[in-house]
C-alpha cells in the first residue's frame, strides 16, 4: 500500500466524485487547537464562582457555531468522522450507545475515546511501504446527516486492478438469514453498481468500498490498515483464485466476484469492537500479545496462591 492511495481515500478526495450516490454530507477544516485538544489525554479547566468549583472541557466558540450549523443544516443529528475514520470502536461510551450526535460535546467524547481517530491523527500512513517523506495533512471534520443503516444490508467490497474480486457481508460476526438466501442477488445487484457508478472513476485502481443497496458509504485503503472482514489480505493480495459462497457454475463465471457471508448461526462471533471497553492490559493479557504481562500476571498469581 502506498502513501498516495491513503491520500486517494481521504473523504473530500472522493466525496466530490460520488456526492451523488452517497450519503449527504458536510466538510469543515479541523483547526489545530481542536486536533492538539483531541490528542491531549488531559485538559481540563478549573471554573471557580463564589459558590461552586466545576471542571469543563476547553471551548472552542468559533468552531462549535459552525458545526452546529452543519448539523441543523444535516437534519439535527450526524454521522462523525475524519479524513479517513469513523470512532465506531467508542460508541459504547456514549448515552445512546450511538455514533449519532447532535452536539460538539457529543463529537468530542467519541473522538477522544477513540483509537481509530488517534491513529488517523497520529499514524495515517502506518501500514505503507514506500520510504518518501510522509506529506503534510489538513485534518478535516466530517459530518455526514444520520442515516439509519441496516447492518445485514451492508457489504464491503474489495477492488483490485479496477476489478471487483471479494464482496463480504459487513457485519459478520452475525447470521442474516436474508443474506444466504439472497445471496446471489445481492451480489448481482453490487457488480451492476460497481460498473455503473465507480468502475474506472475513483483515482486508485485498488479500493475497498462500502455499499448497502444502492448507496456508497465510503472508500478505505486496499491494504492491511483497513479489516478485511471474512477474508484475509493475503488471499487478497496473492491473484490466486478466491473460494467463496458460489456455486460450481456461479464460481466458473468469468469477473464474477468472490461473495462470503456468515452462513450459520454457529459461527456467529462477539462484536470485534467489544474489546475497546476494556483497558488495554486486560486485552493484552487476553490474547497473549503482550508476553511481559503475562508473565507478571503469572507472578502475581503465584504469589497469591503462596500467600494463601
Amino acid at each position: 500500500m502506498k502513501k498516495e492511495q491513503v491520500l486517494n481515500c481521504r473523504f473530500s478526495v472522493w466525496y466530490p466524485l460520488f456526492r451523488a450516490i452517497t450519503i449527504r454530507s458536510t466538510i469543515l477544516p479541523l483547526p489545530e487547537n481542536v486536533k492538539e485538544y483531541l490528542l491531549d489525554d488531559g485538559t481540563l479547566v478549573w471554573s471557580d464562582d463564589e459558590n461552586t468549583t466545576t471542571l469543563k472541557a476547553p471551548e472552542f466558540p468559533e468552531f462549535a457555531a459552525k458545526v452546529q450549523e452543519a448539523i441543523s443544516s444535516l437534519g439535527g443529528s450526524v454521522f462523525p468522522k475524519l479524513n479517513w475514520s469513523a470512532p465506531r470502536d467508542a460508541y459504547w461510551i456514549a448515552m445512546n450507545s450511538s455514533l449519532k450526535c447532535k452536539t460538539l460535546s457529543d463529537i468530542f467524547l467519541l473522538f477522544k475515546s477513540s483509537d481509530f481517530i488517534t491513529r488517523d491523527l497520529t499514524q495515517p500512513f502506518i501500514h505503507c511501504t514506500d520510504d518518501s517523506p510522509d506529506p503534510s495533512l489538513d485534518y478535516e471534520l466530517v459530518l455526514r446527516k444520520w442515516c439509519e443503516l441496516i447492518p445485514g444490508a451492508e457489504f464491503r467490497c474489495f477492488v483490485k486492478e479496477n476489478k471487483l474480486i471479494g464482496i463480504s457481508q459487513r457485519d459478520y460476526t452475525q447470521y442474516y438469514d436474508h443474506i444466504s438466501k439472497q445471496h446471489e442477488e445481492i451480489c448481482r445487484s453490487i457488480q451492476e453498481f460497481f460498473k455503473r457508478n465507480i468502475q474506472y472513476k475513483f483515482l486508485d485502481e485498488d479500493c475497498k468500498y462500502l455499499k448497502g443497496r444502492v448507496w456508497l458509504v465510503d472508500f478505505n485503503p486496499f491494504g492491511e490498515v483497513t479489516d478485511s472482514l471474512l477474508f484475509t489480505w493475503e488471499e487478497l493480495m496473492s491473484g490466486n483464485s478466491l473460494k467463496g459462497e458460489q456455486g460450481e457454475g456461479e464460481a466458473t463465471e468469468q469477473d464474477c466476484p468472490v461473495f462470503r457471508c456468515t452462513n450459520s448461526k454457529v459461527t456467529v462471533q462477539p462484536s470485534p469492537y467489544l474489546s475497546y471497553r476494556l483497558p488495554k492490559d486486560f486485552v493484552d493479557l487476553s490474547t497473549g500479545e503482550d508476553v511481559h504481562k503475562l508473565i507478571d500476571f503469572l507472578k502475581l498469581k503465584r504469589n497469591q496462591q503462596d500467600d494463601e
